[in-house]
């Protein structure tokens, strides 16, 4: 049972300057222990969190002394508690948390327990940022326009949201139309000490988007976790981790001009890969980071996922402390966040001398050296700088289908096709761009490069230069704050002036919300297998996300997504061959219209003022007509609608007991799909738009819901009947069972048919068989995706076995029951022989106790073969889980037991 915190003693009155006091603290350097001083800053964290949450039943004295001795433990992979201060969601993952929390009230009450026991207990924000499709752009009423639209498709969604947040306690919710998720919490949401009723503690967070590790740019620490585990975290679980190595990253010298931080962290990102990171937290310090603005240190950070860290980590110091007075924050706390984190030693003073610190490994780099590039056509972290990219893109072109290969045949890489694009005679060519988006959280949180896209605007509309009218431009800021700075500088109309009018705020083109392309230009590709081109100034660029005509997809920062929107292509090199001809017929390149780092600074100075950041986050809170005039129902237990295409009640806990159903194995299961490397989250359960062929399609279609209203996978998240249907429905998805043909099928092996998986699924379900996933190295890379673990309970899937697991997504196949397994070193379903059509037999004891956190287990097939596998429970609380079915089942019999 729970007990007195050990550490009372150390609880300290922090005193205000003039007087009286700011409040009590658990104070790091009342322990008198050398060795906390070297610790990371990222690591200091998790020991306050420790030791103010001891109670020696969740958080033991020994967990504490594990995270103060980190420079010894930390290599022995030991397993620690952690309990953040608050958790983050956006509306993709926000509903089906509160779907999952009214399950749970459900579930709480038919086992006769206290269903107001569902309630979070640490507080919760939730942004409504995912649901903008750019159904209309390329127009001044873009904004309205798409907004109306995302209330029509969504308006159910948004009225379940704010039914959870009456319902529900502790929980804010940020209404759509606002901005996106990580940038309000960097803006606005973002607490860094909180002082709760007196008790003073550093801000730290875990959010069901993987981006969530934005906020570390802010000297916040926050991560992205699986949505199972987000939701036991809000009702007062520890987290499980392993203590992390930490990667101390050093950065020297400065950018130099013309350089963004979008090509900073694209080069980060690329280091980092190489170097190895998974699972660990990487901190930036170094002479270099007085060079870097908030924002820049913001961009780094928000493409943690994209580098494997768990965290990229920028300790608080004066420019976070500017930027904090810059966004809007009160003088009373900023003095407050300074006078915490200096008195328990966490700020970081670059007047003062320096305390050697200690990390796991390190690297360095100079920031002069950082080139402007983008990366793609595939993976964010294939960098290309520009001076090759035109080079780079042939070799594309000639390369066997893969991350960097399209295998055009050489006859066929410089046709022009013709079409007649709204009475125009207009032409496409491999490589031409279709869609160029200034998106994501990434960068339009970062003013340099926001006005700096708009001064690279300023100078082409001066010279006459224009972007085809068939490219799909579209301009979406994360803030209201963007508008703002971008009207009073005078330089939104160049914008407008070349398509990338507003369309909304949240998350768009990122996310797969691309909007359809213009019939003439869809027409056009298909029917030539053009490879079509977008660039984008997002996170992500995975096959089928960003739209499923657009094959090659490139990530850029906002300057240069502005600079390709005008040369119409990514075939170009910038430096020899011209942007375009201006309107006197002379050739303009690219150095006619790109920036100097002092232009851009000098409009950032002017135009980007607290009072923005004051009056944005006033009205939000506020909300809009549209969102204030959704009615919602009373009551905290919901009343489910069972004809509902939004939201429905799923199958987690029907016929749970109060009994945990215990360690199982698996016998003499088919294998539904058999794959390769990087299989990704989106190939996993897609976000973007349903297909209509496909058997979510099929199921709406049934119940009356017309094809313009299917809206995309991510916003139906909230009912597990399509989104069962959505897994593995992604039109890249390749499995080795069919040879080399791309799509969502299997190969049901008992008769060979090819069915959609969902399909073959429900085919083995019905005839009493399991399944299992074969896969190789990086499965489940991407976004921190619920319903990529979900999806496949539903289907039957009870294991997957794989070369490496991203760490987020094995964490939620644990959090639904699936049991992870990883081939050992050197091994796979190739080099073992494995065809696929195999049946498998994992064998696990009955009893939880006689399984141990990474141990080897035997998979046999039914042809004799045998191999051993690493079983990749990685803690004891994930073997209680197992052992309970689930987590959320774990809660639940925790809580009636409470």
């Amino acid at each position: 049972m729970a007990t007195a915190n050990p550490f009372q003693k150390i609880l300290t009155a922090l005193e205000k300057p003039d007087g009286g006091e700011f409040g009590k603290y658990y104070s790091l350097p009342a322990l008198n222990d050398p060795r906390i001083d070297k610790l990371p800053f990222s690591i200091k964290i998790l020991l306050e969190s420790a030791i103010r949450n001891c109670d020696e039943f969740q958080v033991k004295s020994k967990d504490v002394e594990k995270i103060i001795d980190w420079e010894n433990t930390s290599p022995k992979q030991v397993e620690i508690p952690f309990k953040p201060a608050r958790v983050l969601l956006q509306d993709f993952t926000g509903v089906p948390a509160v779907v999952d929390l009214a399950c749970m009230r459900d579930a709480m009450n038919n086992l006769k327990g206290d269903s107001n026991k569902i309630n979070p207990l640490v507080p919760v924000d939730l942004v409504i940022d995912h649901s903008v499709q750019v159904d209309v752009a390329r127009s001044v009423n873009a904004v309205q326009a798409n907004m109306e639209l995302e209330f029509q498709r969504n308006k159910e969604r948004f009225g379940f949201l704010k039914w959870g947040s009456n319902a529900f306690h502790n929980m804010l919710v940020v209404p759509p139309g606002s901005g996106i998720v990580h940038q309000v919490n960097l803006e606005y949401l973002g607490r860094v000490v909180f002082n709760t009723d007196g008790l003073l503690y550093p801000d730290s967070v875990v959010g069901t988007d993987s981006h969530t590790t934005m906020i570390d740019g802010l000297g916040v620490a926050g991560w992205g976790v699986g949505g199972i585990e987000a939701e036991a975290t809000m009702l007062g679980q520890p987290m499980s981790m392993v203590l992390p190595g930490v990667v101390g990253f050093k950065l020297l010298g400065k950018l130099r001009d013309g350089v963004t931080a979008t090509d900073l962290v694209l080069t980060v990102t690329q280091m980092l890969r190489k170097h190895g990171v998974v699972g660990k937290f990487v901190e930036f310090y170094g002479e270099g980071m007085s060079e870097l603005s908030l924002a820049d240190r913001a961009t780094i950070a928000n493409m943690s996922p994209e580098y494997g860290a768990t965290m990229g980590f920028f300790p608080v110091d004066r420019v976070t402390l500017q930027y904090l007075k810059l966004t809007g924050r009160s003088d009373d706390k900023v003095a407050l966040i300074e006078s915490y984190l200096r008195a328990n030693r966490m700020f970081v003073d670059y007047n003062e001398p320096q305390v050697e610190r200690v990390y796991s490994s390190y690297l360095e780099l100079n920031l002069n050296e950082v080139e402007p590039c983008i990366s793609g056509p595939k993976r964010p972290h294939d960098r290309v700088t520009l001076k090759e990219m035109k080079v780079d893109w042939h070799a594309c072109l000639d390369n066997r289908v893969g991350f960097k290969g399209f295998a055009v045949p050489k006859e066929s890489q410089n046709k022009v096709v013709e079409f007649t694009f709204h009475g125009t005679p207009a032409q496409l060519r491999h490589g031409d761009v279709v869609i160029a988006a200034i998106t994501s959280c990434t960068n339009t949180s970062n003013p340099s490069v926001m006005l700096g896209a708009a001064l690279v605007a300023k100078k082409a509309c001066e010279l006459g230069l224009e972007v085809k009218p068939w490219i799909k431009t579209s301009l979406a800021p994360g803030s209201g704050v963007v508008t703002k700075y971008l009207q009073k500088s005078g330089l939104q109309q160049y914008l407008n002036q070349l398509g990338f009018h507003i369309v909304g705020y949240g998350c768009t083109t990122c996310i797969g919300n691309s909007g359809d392309i213009d019939d003439a230009v869809a027409s056009a590709i298909t029917e030539n297998d053009i490879v079509a081109s977008a660039v984008l100034s997002g996170n992500r660029n995975f096959e089928g996300r960003v739209h499923p005509l657009t094959r090659a997809n490139y990530l850029a920062s906002p300057p240069l997504v502005v600079a390709y929107a005008l040369a119409g292509t990514v075939d170009i090199d910038f430096e020899t061959e011209p942007i375009g001809l201006g309107k006197d017929g002379k050739k303009i390149f690219f150095r006619d219209i790109w920036p100097s780092n002092e232009e851009v600074a000098e409009v950032v100075q002017s135009n980007v003022l607290p009072h923005m950041f004051m009056a944005t986050y006033e009205a939000i809170t506020k909300g809009n007509p549209m969102w204030n005039q959704l009615s919602v129902p009373d009551g905290t237990l919901y009343a489910w609608d069972p004809k509902s295409t939004y939201i429905h009640e799923p199958p987690y806990f029907k016929d749970m007991t109060m009994s945990p159903p215990g360690a199982h194995g698996v016998k003499n299961a088919y294998c539904l799909l058999n794959f390769g490397d990087s299989i990704t989250t989106d190939h996993i359960s897609p976000a973007g738009s349903i297909h209509k062929d496909s058997p979510a399609a099929k199921y709406l279609l049934e119940r009356g819901v017309d094809r313009r209203d299917f809206n995309s996978y991510g916003s139906r998240r909230g009912n597990d009947e399509i989104m069962a249907r959505g897994t593995f429905a992604n039109i890249r998805l390749v499995n080795k069972f069919l040879k080399g043909e791309v799509g969502p099928k299997t190969i049901h092996i008992p008769t060979g048919e090819k069915l959609s998986v969902f399909d073959a699924a429900m085919r083995y379900k019905s005839e009493g068989h399991a399944t299992i996933i074969l896969a190789g190295a990086e499965y489940g890379s991407g976004s921190s995706r619920d319903w990529a673990a979900k999806g496949p309970m539903l289907l039957g899937v009870k294991a997957v076995i794989a070369k490496s697991f991203e760490r987020i997504h094995r964490s939620n196949l644990v959090g639904m029951g699936i049991i992870p397994l990883c081939f050992k070193t050197g091994e796979d379903a190739d080099t073992l022989g494995l065809t696929g059509e195999e049946r498998y037999t994992i064998d696990l004891p009955s009893s939880v106790g006689e399984i141990k956190p990474g141990q080897d287990v035997t998979v046999v097939t039914d042809n004799g073969k045998s191999f051993v596998c690493t079983l990749r429970f990685d803690t004891e609380v994930e073997l209680a889980y197992f052992d309970h079915g689930g987590i959320l089942q774990y809660v639940i019999r925790n809580l009636i037991k409470s």
